[in-house]
């Protein structure tokens, strides 16, 4: 049996389907299985040993995306079964163009649910089972440091709504630096703010940190996000990292929906968030122009946290 599954596109999203993947792999224990997506997100399976082929699928930078859909489904031919948690046009149109017997898409839920029971509820839906959403799975180890070590990740792929200012992390990576040495993190289109927040730490005569961003492959970013003492991030990809290894963690969440989207059975999660009436507007920028849903959370209230 032949199993094609087609993973969602951002690093989070991804992390976030993988129970309903476990549960898919288990259902067809023994299946010939064939992974579709972006770059970032197929990365999370190159140690997975039960999947056969990975398919990076970099269609959306083609000039005329249908023919290119197109012919990405003849590469991906001869399959028994499909099915997708992604909900995208092109994404149908990729199982339709498929010659399968069976095909499912995922379709989204206009209701306040974590992310992770949606993916899961779509594919008990979709086999007709009761299975349950267990813990999210990746199969990397962690790279262990020498010395207690706090990281830190001021970006957020999605948009500038979701981000902390920089300066913010700045101080608490400089006022914890006596305890911990420190990691940025960040993807190659976040290597500016993090160069803000090392300039910072140098002008404070900071010197335990390691300046990661943009340097990092996804495997080499997981297995070092994995063995940190205390992770202080944005709601992004990296986030849902830090739950797959139960690390500690200040998630700071201003735009987004935290009950939704917020890390998956870690029980070291603390969420930091103002619970103003304009949020969570799930905007890329501020629609008000004013950003407070982020301005207004200071380093001293991730501080106050942490000590205790």
């Amino acid at each position: 049996m032949k199993l094609l599954i087609e993973i969602p596109t951002w690093l989070g999203d991804a992390i976030m389907s993988t129970p309903a993947i476990e549960n898919l792999l288990k259902h067809y224990k023994g299946a010939e299985v064939t992974i579709v997506g972006s770059y970032v997100s197929t990365q999370l399976f190159v140690n997975d040993k039960r999947i056969t082929n990975i398919i990076v699928d970099n269609t959306k930078k083609s000039l005329v995306r249908l023919l290119s859909v197109y012919q990405l489904a003849k590469k991906a031919k001869d399959f028994d079964y499909a099915i997708s948690f992604r909900s995208s046009f092109y994404s149908k149109l990729l199982l339709k163009f498929l010659d399968t017997k069976e095909n499912y898409n995922f379709e989204k839920e206009k209701i306040t649910k974590h992310q992770v029971l949606k993916y899961n509820d779509f594919l008990n839906k979709t086999l007709n089972t009761e299975y349950k959403a267990s813990d999210l799975m990746l199969r990397f180890k962690p790279q262990w440091y020498k010395k207690p070590t706090l990281g830190i990740n001021p970006g957020a792929t999605y948009g500038s709504a979701k981000r902390w200012y920089p300066e913010e992390f700045a101080k608490v990576a400089i006022e914890l630096s006596k305890k911990y040495d420190i990691m940025i993190f960040g993807g190659p289109n976040e290597t500016e703010m993090a160069a803000d927040i090392e300039k910072t730490l140098i002008e404070n005569d900071v010197s335990n940190y390691e300046n990661l961003a943009g340097k990092t492959t996804i495997p080499e970013l997981i297995e070092k996000i994995a063995a940190l003492d205390i992770f202080i991030t944005n709601d992004s990809g990296p986030m849902h990292v830090a739950a797959v290894y139960k690390v500690n963690t200040i998630a700071i969440f201003g735009p987004t929906s935290f009950a939704e989207t917020n890390q998956w059975k870690n029980p070291l999660e603390t969420i930091v968030s103002k619970y103003l009436e304009c949020s969570p507007c799930m905007k890329r920028t501020c629609p008000l122009k004013h950003h407070d849903c982020m301005k207004t959370i200071t380093s001293d209230d991730v501080l106050k946290l942490i000590n205790k």
